[in-house]
């Protein structure tokens, strides 16, 4: 049985402490907190805690899951690679590009397993959409079009890019073919705190001559999450919070004439995407292929976090 030790247990990690756990491969968690620690002896009395993440690295674990805050996952990444360890560290990978490709590099020189947890790419929905748009079945694909906007929870050490914007990039990314970044336009506002943004505009230019535009904010009245994919003859829209995709059967045709044959509701798997996740993972370490969301991955995500940075800077 392939096992994992979860290295914080805080908002998120509580949550792959979980569903590893339930998949029978939760070897132990490393926490520092003590009223975490005693949340976790309460619910998993059987499962080894390490107050130390040293300590962990030098069990005969092969893989670590980091769910630490972002400014720690280059240091703990690279400390258990070092340590002969595949790791899966949630997103954003590192928060420079130099750091993610000195990561990547590592595990590849290595064979060593690296995972970031770009969750959504491991949600039914959106594997059903990157299916039906590479079938060509709704023309070539457009533009790409994302939402994620909420009331809060505002962050005080990192903007509203850098919080909400990794999970869109992976997705634009997986659904277009990974194509590279050829232009960049964003705009930002700090309205709620001095130079931190809470809501950012960004428009990327592909050199497939594909196009995407990504909207994120917590100072919103609604909770809107989702996308807009645009192809030459139809176009779907995702709603994630109701886990629903639609086809409109619509386009312009040559004539400039807008064209409407109708609408259709996709009927979507049942699975939640944290589990597919875990699992997939697992499944990487025993057959030593490459993860979905592998270490590059997470590089080309990063890439793009840190140059629309430097444009919001300007």
């Amino acid at each position: 049985m392939t096992q994992v030790i979860v290295v914080g247990s805080g908002h998120w990690g509580k949550n792959l402490v979980r569903n590893f756990y339930e998949l029978g491969s939760l070897a132990g968690v490393v926490e520092v907190s003590p009223p975490l620690q005693q949340r976790l002896q309460t619910q998993y009395p059987d499962v080894p805690l390490f107050d130390s993440f040293t300590a962990a690295l030098t069990t005969d674990i092969s893989a670590v899951v980091l769910a630490t805050p972002a400014p720690t996952h280059y240091e703990l990444a690279l400390m258990a690679l070092k340590a002969g360890k595949d790791v899966f560290v949630e997103k954003p990978m590192t928060l420079r590009v130099a750091e993610a490709q000195e990561l990547a590099t590592y595990a590849d020189t290595h064979d060593q397993i690296l995972m970031v947890g770009h969750l959504l790419l491991y949600q039914p929905a959106i594997a059903w959409m990157r299916d039906y748009l590479r079938s060509g079945k709704a023309g070539p694909v457009q533009h790409i079009a994302t939402h994620r906007l909420n009331l809060g929870k505002v962050r005080t050490t990192e903007n509203v890019w850098w919080s909400l914007a990794p999970h869109d990039i992976s997705i634009i990314l997986d659904l277009l073919g990974s194509p590279q970044v050829q232009q960049i336009a964003a705009s930002g506002h700090a309205r709620l705190q001095p130079d931190i943004a809470d809501e950012v505009h960004v428009d990327l230019t592909f050199d497939s001559g594909q196009t995407a535009h990504l909207h994120c904010s917590w100072q919103w009245p609604l909770k809107q999450r989702g996308l807009v994919a645009i192809a030459q003859d139809q176009m779907l829209v995702y709603d994630e919070i109701q886990q629903s995709v639609m086809i409109h059967n619509k386009h312009i045709d040559q004539r400039l004439d807008a064209v409407d044959q109708g609408k259709t509701t996709v009927d979507i798997a049942d699975e939640q995407p944290l589990r597919r996740e875990c699992q997939h993972f697992l499944d990487c370490i025993k057959s030593r292929q490459q993860p979905h969301s592998s270490g590059w991955n997470g590089v080309t995500v990063v890439d793009i976090l840190e140059r629309v940075q430097e444009v919001l800077n300007d």
